[in-house]
């Protein structure tokens, strides 16, 4: 038996006296386009079996879905950018399978990561919408808001992502491999390599990563809870910033959290630049005008107030162009997706029985599936929120076209900049959504709630679509069996969406969405400003929309990408200029040497740290927000020149840190 194993693996390409492939990573076509001769063989080979669905994967896949559903939706709500938990997620997970001694363990790292990735996809789904009903409920307090709304939306959204991406991957991660980049999922993919090498390279890895953790999370956990140094850092605290602003409307300021400077350094200089020149752009140019030449009621207004009242509606116009932008682009392999579904659903296949690589949950189970969960969607719309059954009809016919058009899309995003265009696919959803309703007599408080759940349906489902592709590559890439990520990712999702919807009631109760200390939730409140006159009656700001709209046509012509430029025109200031930062520190310490190896290494250690950051700032603020909601209440005796003074010292002293321990790297 073993000699004919050993036969078929030299006939496949594979050295059976080396680890499957012969090689200590991916092979060398993993990431180029093939020949017309050439096939590619993954690290877990094609016509073997191999532990993946077992209690320990499957537990521990679960449990770090949790931890990064509570993390990624408070960091989410605090600045509006949500990390991506995958390579965290493989990061932990091959470092406990060393530390356990756990033999063959790639199989289960990867529905480790598949199943806590769920995390990040879901909260994105659930952060920028469902909050809009409490910015709202504070004006309209017949808005009524619950736990099954908002955790029904998101599992409902999360598993027709699911369900109608399984027909297209195959196109995706097969018949297009080599020719999109991905990159999350390609650096998610050498973690979970470098874990069946040397167990000293993984546990190093791990133990970086748990320092950068703890350091950030103990930083945010003091600054949330204690307030000993300034959380904002701006000009206006001081007497000559705060005659600046008087007589220009100019300010500056950065947000000296670890998890921003983290999340800065993963998205690396080049988006950075153009996310914060938006926000300059806003804030540098759009805000002194408007306050030097606008009416008297405008030049009357601080800073802050034409930001919010006027200023960030222009970068709500450009998101939304930017969406449709993404979509007219994209129209060609959304007509190649559909195609390649129809010949699936036609039951055309070949006489060749596909490898265990290959194998999918069957077309005809998941067209039962999507009938079942379009059942208990409509279901849902009728009896948990329209209570009028044509109304429900034609909420759920909005739901099932725009989702199924623009899961192609969401992925699309994914595989090419690993960037989601979610929340301007979600603008647009709500501006037609909101039309249509309107049209049928579905309109006021009613009409929000239905919206905006319908909304977070749509968002979640396009989140998990994008998500997903990332994972389905992942398996691709190592050989790991599809159904059986397909069939797990629906735990997930449950697990994720009951995390989410229970940490946002807790972050409502704690810091609310509405007054000076609330949360952010940049998209959310887009969301709201977007309903708000389209249900009630109101002046909608059309002219600032359209604005936008042609701010971003006009970007796209110039070949600036108009969603990330216009993303910083609505997200505050001080959320902007750390991304900045730490896109700054990425370009320094991966440019230093002259050895191109060695800026490589000193690039991938900073990501590992950046990763920390993020995870362990937004785990503590998590913390934070318990500490609080259980009341626990500090006065800091220090003035504002003296806090000001000392948060940028504790922000020097952090990014000093990030720079060095980067430096530390050396080429293998």
């Amino acid at each position: 038996m073993s000699d004919n194993r050993n036969l078929d693996d030299a006939a496949n390409g594979i050295d059976p006296a080396t680890n499957d492939n012969g090689v200590a990573g991916l092979p060398e076509n993993a990431f180029r386009e093939l020949a017309a001769d050439e096939q590619y063989h993954p690290v877990m080979h094609p016509a073997r079996d191999y532990r993946e669905v077992t209690p320990y994967s499957v537990g521990m896949g679960l449990l770090l879905a949790v931890i990064f559903s509570a993390a990624a939706a408070y960091l989410g709500l605090r600045v509006g950018q949500v990390f991506e938990a995958a390579i965290p997620i493989a990061i932990i997970a091959v470092g406990l399978s060393s530390a356990l001694g756990k033999k063959d363990a790639l199989g289960q790292n990867v529905i480790i990561q598949s199943i806590g990735a769920c995390s990040g996809v879901i909260v994105a789904g659930a952060i920028f919408t469902l909050p809009a009903l409490y910015i709202l409920q504070a004006k309209y307090p017949d808005i009524a808001v619950n736990f099954f709304e908002i955790f029904l939306s998101s599992l409902f959204g999360g598993i027709l992502g699911i369900l109608f991406f399984i027909p297209f991957r195959k196109y995706f991660v097969k018949d297009m491999h080599g020719k999109y980049p991905f990159p999350e999922a390609t650096a998610t993919t050498q973690v979970l390599v470098s874990g069946e090498g040397k167990g000293e390279k993984s546990g190093s890895q791990a133990k970086t990563l748990i320092i950068a953790s703890l350091i950030g999370g103990i930083y945010d956990y003091v600054l949330a809870t204690f307030k000993w140094w300034a959380e904002n850092v701006t000009s206006i605290a001081s007497e000559w910033g705060t005659a600046l602003a008087a007589k220009t409307k100019l300010v500056f300021s950065v947000n000296t959290g670890a998890a921003l400077l983290g999340l800065g350094y993963i998205v690396g200089l080049k988006y950075a630049f153009v996310i914060f020149a938006g926000s300059i752009f806003v804030w540098w140019i759009i805000i002194p005008l408007m306050g030097t030449y606008g009416a008297p009621e405008i030049a009357s207004m601080e800073p802050g107030a034409i930001f919010s009242d006027y200023a960030r509606l222009i970068g709500i116009g450009g998101i939304a162009m930017a969406g449709v932008i993404g979509i007219v682009k994209s129209w060609s392999i959304i007509a190649q997706a559909i195609g390649l579904a129809a010949r699936e659903l036609k039951g055309k296949s070949s006489d060749i029985k596909e490898v265990r690589w290959q194998l999918d949950i069957s077309m005809k189970h998941i067209v039962y599936l999507i009938a079942i969960a379009l059942i208990a969607v409509l279901a849902f719309f009728y009896f948990g929120v329209i209570h009028t059954f044509w109304q429900a009809l034609v909420a759920w016919l909005v739901v099932v076209v725009i989702a199924f058009l623009f899961t192609t899309v969401a992925a699309n995003a994914i595989a090419i900049v690993g960037s989601n265009p979610v929340s301007g696919m979600t603008l647009m959803t709500l501006i037609i959504a909101s039309a249509i309703f309107v049209a049928i007599g579905l309109k006021g408080t009613s009409g929000i709630v239905a919206a905006m759940v319908i909304g977070g349906v749509v968002c979640t489902a396009l989140s998990m679509a994008g998500g997903f592709v990332t994972d389905l590559k992942i398996g691709y890439w190592l050989g790991s069996t599809p159904r059986k990520q397909e069939s797990w990712k629906f735990l997930g999702t449950l697990v994720s969406a009951a995390t989410v919807g229970g940490v946002i009631l807790v972050l409502n109760d704690v810091y609310g969405f509405s007054g000076p200390d609330a949360l952010v939730a940049p998209q959310a409140n887009a969301m709201a400003k977007v309903i708000e006159p389209l249900m009630m009656g109101g002046d909608t700001p059309w002219i600032l929309y359209m604005v936008g709209a042609i701010l971003a046509l006009i970007l796209n012509w110039l070949g600036v990408p108009a969603l990330a430029f216009c993303l910083g025109m609505f997200i505050p200031l001080q959320l902007n200029t750390p991304m900045l930062i730490g896109g700054a520190i990425s370009w320094f310490v991966s440019s230093r040497s002259t050895d191109s190896a060695v800026n490589d290494a000193r690039r991938d250690r900073g990501t590992l740290i950046a990763s920390g950051l993020i995870a362990g700032g937004a785990l503590f603020g998590v913390f934070a927000a318990l500490t609080n909601y259980m009341g626990f209440e500090y006065t800091n005796p220090l003035s504002m020149t003296t806090s000001q003074a000392l948060g940028c010292v504790m922000y020097l002293l952090l990014i000093i840190y990030l720079i060095v321990d980067c430096m530390r790297a050396k080429k293998l």
